[in-house]
């Protein structure tokens, strides 16, 4: 019998060692949580490429030169603008003209309009008549006989 009790402490010892080392290894397999990133440094600004100086215009030209080709520049553009303002102007007489002939023509449509419709009312009248004349006349005169 002491067999038995031998093999049921050994029975009891491993399963008990068994329970316990597999808790300690799933305890040690349990994730460790994630490292927090190191911030990325801030990219470089990209500069801008110097500009190259503008060259001028008219190179070798005398400031009295340019002084006279601007006042030239400056008195075709005056010329452009007062061309330009009289063309405003009479364009602003033509959309005048043209609202006062629409207004004219709005009011002789209406008119017309006035008028057909007197004339439907003179027609429906005659028919209405003549329905009488046709319809009641040949009644009354047969009633006479």
């Amino acid at each position: 019998m002491e067999h038995g009790k031998m093999n049921k402490i050994l029975f009891l010892s491993l399963l008990f060692f068994g329970l316990f080392g597999t808790q300690t290894t799933i305890a040690q397999e349990e994730p460790e949580p994630p490292e927090i990133p190191e911030p990325s440094p801030e990219p470089e600004p990209i500069r801008l490429p110097e500009p190259e100086p503008v060259p001028e215009p008219f190179p070798g030209e005398t400031k009295s030169e340019k002084i006279q080709r601007l006042t030239e520049e400056n008195n075709k553009l005056k010329n452009q603008n007062s061309k330009l303002q009289d063309q405003i102007v009479d364009l602003q007489k033509q959309k005048s003209n043209l609202e006062i002939e629409i207004h004219t023509l709005k009011d002789q449509i209406q008119k017309l309009q006035e008028i057909t419709m007197e004339q439907i009312r003179v027609i429906m009248d005659l028919v209405n008549k003549l329905r009488e004349v046709v319809f009641e006349s040949p009644l009354t005169s047969l009633n006479r006989f």
